[in-house]
C-alpha cells in the first residue's frame, strides 16, 4: 500500500495503461491495474512479468477517462489506455459519469 498524491502518475506492471491522480484519498490505498499493484511512472520499467491481466480484472481502461471508487474518494485520469482494469485492492473502479446539467425552462 502506498499513499497516492495528487498529481502522482503510476503505470500498470502488466498492461499499457498510465494514469494520473486527480484525487486522492488521505489512507494508504492500494491503487491496480489489471490486478497487479500499479508503480509509479517516475520508477522506471515494471517489475512484474508481461502475462497480462489477471482474469476478471481484463475490461480494459478507457483513454481519456476518469475512474473513481463508490465514495469518490478516489478519482484517476486515463493519460494512456490498457487491457487491464483499475481498482483498489480487490474493489474495481467505476467510470465517473458527467453531472447532468440543470433544466432550463
Amino acid at each position: 500500500m502506498t499513499v497516492l498524491k495528487t498529481g502522482g502518475r503510476y503505470r500498470s506492471q502488466v498492461c499499457d495503461t498510465e494514469v494520473i491522480v486527480v484525487r486522492a484519498p488521505s489512507a494508504e490505498s492500494d491503487l491496480c491495474c489489471g490486478g497487479t499493484p500499479m508503480v509509479r511512472l517516475e520508477d522506471g520499467q515494471p517489475t512484474a512479468s508481461n502475462s497480462g491481466p489477471a482474469e476478471g480484472w481484463d475490461g480494459g481502461s478507457l483513454l481519456g477517462k476518469r475512474y473513481t471508487d463508490a465514495d469518490g474518494t478516489l478519482e484517476v485520469l486515463v493519460t494512456r489506455p490498457g487491457n487491464g482494469s483499475l481498482g483498489i485492492g480487490d474493489t474495481p473502479l467505476e467510470v465517473k459519469r458527467a453531472k447532468p446539467l440543470p433544466a432550463s425552462d
